[in-house]
């Protein structure tokens, strides 16, 4: 696809899902509830937290996207988010899952890949160390914070990913890559204030799933959510540059519910990469 004619997809999906409203249900960390639900209904979509074992199926059902986030993790989450997972794929919702700290402790990798065994996922989002981990590939990781590698690297390690998981993957950096396994899309914009607010990549993940509610085809929705997302940080932290992370925090979330289809000009470009068997690129 030319740019232009991507750009203008990208611009229609933006209006779409803000015309919709879509409903997501997120099943996400405590630390970053609040953040999130701010910044979806910033961006236009509607949010819910719901986590308890009675509600959890018949909520994902009536959902846009579910959106499982292993932040804060207990066993019985895990059982839930499998309940929910089953219930969206049962009723044709997309479920997004975002490993956070996969690779740094034994219990989260595997409660991540547990969740992508028995629940059909429609695209994971993390960082480059979370992803390698879910396809047995070790990388640095502090906590929930991976190391930093080029585009190229992670682009690649996302076409396997998306390959060997059956799924879109999109990994978030400096640059973003998002794949089907097939084709990458790398997306720069953003700014690295957003590595100082707690949350801002939960949030993504639920962006993601805002787009993902009101788009089948999901690299074009992983696409718009990452694009619009970073034009949102940028705008943000022109506005900021003489503060800190806490205006950043603030002004991000306005720049969220001032985004319009024209706003990606100057602040957002995709490149597109074929993807070959083996993670390899052309």
């Amino acid at each position: 696809m030319n740019t232009s004619m991507l750009e203008k997809e990208l611009s229609y999906l933006l209006t779409k899902m803000q015309k919709a409203k879509p409903l997501v249900h997120n099943m996400t960390n405590v630390v970053v509830t609040n953040f999130t639900a701010n910044g979806l209904y910033a961006l236009g979509a509607s949010p819910v937290m719901a986590y308890a074992p009675e509600e959890v199926a018949d909520m994902a059902k009536v959902a846009g996207a579910l959106v499982l986030n292993i932040g804060t993790l207990t066993g019985e989450l895990v059982d839930t988010m499998v309940i929910a997972g089953l219930s969206a794929n049962a009723n044709g919702v997309p479920v997004l899952l975002d490993p956070v700290g996969a690779g740094a402790i034994r219990f989260r990798t595997e409660s991540a890949l547990r969740i992508l065994r028995e629940v059909k996922i429609s695209l994971v989002r993390g960082n480059a160390a979370e992803i390698a981990h879910l396809v047995g590939e070790a990388r640095e990781i502090k906590g929930v914070d991976a190391g930093e590698s080029g585009s190229y690297d992670n682009a690649c390690l996302a076409v396997r990913a998306a390959q060997e998981l059956g799924t879109v993957v999109a990994i978030t950096g400096r640059e973003d890559v998002i794949t089907d396994g097939r084709l990458c899309r790398v997306i720069s914009g953003g700014d690295a204030l957003l590595t100082q607010v707690t949350g801002t990549g939960c949030l993504l993940t639920s962006v993601l799933g805002a787009f993902a509610a009101v788009e089948q085809d999901l690299l074009l929705a992983g696409t718009a959510g990452l694009a619009f997302y970073g034009t949102a940080a940028s705008r943000a932290a022109e506005r900021t540059a003489a503060f800190g992370p806490g205006s950043f925090q603030t002004a991000f979330l306005d720049e969220l519910a001032k985004l319009h289809p024209h706003s990606l000009k100057g602040y957002a470009a995709v490149r597109e990469i074929q993807a070959v068997s083996a993670g390899g690129l052309s």
